[in-house]
């Protein structure tokens, strides 16, 4: 194994890769090639082949789409500990968004071909692989739903209960403070409005007591903003 290779623990750690058997996990370190990017750096663009993906352990990516009218659609930001591009190891086929480092990168990538030949030796990895996709399809469509049905505000909430998740699981404290490692523009493209909608909204729910800004963190009132992320509920 190679020793800068990350420890087992650390595949274990991923959601694609939860609960695989340890021969599974010590195989994997074996296999996984390490790659840096720097910030700035283009890591796949929309449309490229796709026959590898990447696990992070430093750093932040943004996944975007470009519409036709030249704007830049933030699909979602991986930071350490996710996955990115992984649909590619099942489907073979080409890119479906840009992945650009945010700041500099260090990830573990793994190709299609050395993820086959380790779902045939451990097939739990099937199951292990349909379980995160699922997962990740009913996370797209709470975003989508957020875009589509609710009030900006609402959208916002939304997304800091969802970043929330990330951090703490289902099981949300009474109280929790967050720290977006995002620009205001950025949240605005996340959320699909402009910026100064986009402050306006935080504004809304820092009135209604959700949010109260800490420095760069956000102090935030669990209860009240699951009220305001479904204000009809």
């Amino acid at each position: 194994m190679d020793a800068k290779a990350p420890k087992p623990s650390f595949w274990r750690s991923l959601d694609l890769f939860a609960g695989l058997a340890p021969s599974a996990l010590e195989a994997l370190s074996a296999m996984a090639q390490r790659r840096q990017w720097a910030a700035g750096d283009v890591i796949f663009l929309r449309n490229d082949p796709g026959d590898w993906m990447v696990a992070l352990a430093e750093g932040r990516v943004k996944l975007t789409l470009l519409t036709p009218q030249g704007r830049e659609l933030i699909l979602r930001h991986a930071e350490a500990g996710d996955t990115l591009g992984e649909f590619a190891l099942v489907d073979g086929d080409v890119r479906s968004a840009d992945a650009t480092a945010v700041v500099p990168v260090t990830g573990w990538v793994l190709d299609r071909a050395r993820f086959g030949s380790l779902a045939a030796r451990h097939p739990e990895l099937g199951m292990a692989a349909a379980r995160y996709f699922c997962r990740r399809l009913r996370e797209t469509t709470d975003q989508l739903e957020g875009i589509a049905l609710y009030q900006l505000e609402a959208r916002l909430a939304r997304f800091f209960l969802f970043a929330l998740r990330q951090i703490n699981g289902d099981d949300l404290p009474a109280t929790a403070v967050l720290r977006l490692e995002i620009s205001q523009g950025e949240l605005a493209a996340v959320v699909g409005a402009s910026r100064p909608k986009v402050n306006r909204a935080l504004q809304g729910l820092q009135e209604l007591g959700a949010l109260v800004r800490a420095g760069e963190d956000w102090d935030v009132n669990v209860a009240v903003l699951r009220q305001a992320a479904d204000p009809e509920a």
